[in-house]
């Protein structure tokens, strides 16, 4: 990654951190902390590595992104708004009646958002399936899904993990937002998960630990992810909850 591409992502991750500032406070709801920690890692993907059309936001050749902790989607919102795939006027409406932009992702109202998600704990076992389907068709597309860490308390994403694993879905890759922080209190407090490595390294799955504001840290580690073959990936975010405040 060269300097006018990090400048390019540095670039947009302010405006989708402004952007999430002023949706909240329009919308006067909204889970901030969780959104500011995400917008470096949608920056890389939206104008690094995903394969996706503002133009096509449907098409089949895409890949897919699946944030599975959905109640943080203003971030991913504003990505998707800069990048085209929706008029930007749409950011007032946040949360707003009749609006196109409710504050969990939601597939049918929102261009280029795959999956509908907020329930905590699903996304990953979504991204699975849909990773299977697309190795048994022997179509090219990488599946990335974005769990946060309080969410990984929750026995589905295990049930999730184990199965990708056994399913070799080496074209999935999983980022873990390890920001520390969930709701009520630190992680810690509420149900320590202490290593994420070390758990996915037992679970076969391939493993990296980032800094998840690193733009060049983000773009290699998904560089290396898209490389290995017969395993999931996941890259665990070393994060700041609330990050540019």
């Amino acid at each position: 990654m060269n300097d006018i591409q990090k400048k390019e992502c540095l670039d947009l991750a302010r405006k989708v951190r402004l952007h999430c500032l002023n949706m909240v406070y329009r919308g006067k709801s909204g889970h901030i902390g969780s959104m500011l920690s995400t917008a470096d890692v949608y920056s890389v993907l939206y104008t690094r590595v995903l394969n996706v059309s503002p133009e096509q936001p449907e098409k089949e050749s895409r890949d897919r992104f699946i944030l599975s902790k959905g109640h943080g989607g203003a971030a991913l919102l504003a990505t998707l708004a800069e990048r085209g795939f929706f008029p930007m006027e749409w950011l007032d409406t946040l949360n707003q009646p009749g609006t196109n932009l409710p504050s969990h992702c939601d597939r049918k109202k929102t261009p280029g958002i795959d999956v509908t998600t907020g329930s905590l704990g699903q996304g990953l076992s979504v991204a699975c399936g849909i990773a299977l389907g697309k190795k048994q068709n022997h179509e090219e597309n990488t599946i990335y899904c974005f769990m946060g860490d309080g969410e990984s308390q929750e026995g589905q994403n295990w049930e999730a993990i184990m199965f990708a694993a056994q399913q070799k879905l080496d074209n999935l890759i999983l980022f873990l937002d390890d920001n520390k922080m969930q709701l009520d209190d630190m992680t810690a407090a509420i149900e320590n998960m202490e290593s994420f490595s070390e758990k996915f390294k037992s679970f076969h799955w391939d493993v990296q630990e980032i800094d998840g504001h690193d733009y060049e840290a983000i773009d290699a580690a998904i560089d290396k992810a898209k490389a290995e073959k017969g395993k999931p990936s996941v890259i665990v975010l070393h994060t700041i909850k609330g990050k540019g405040c």
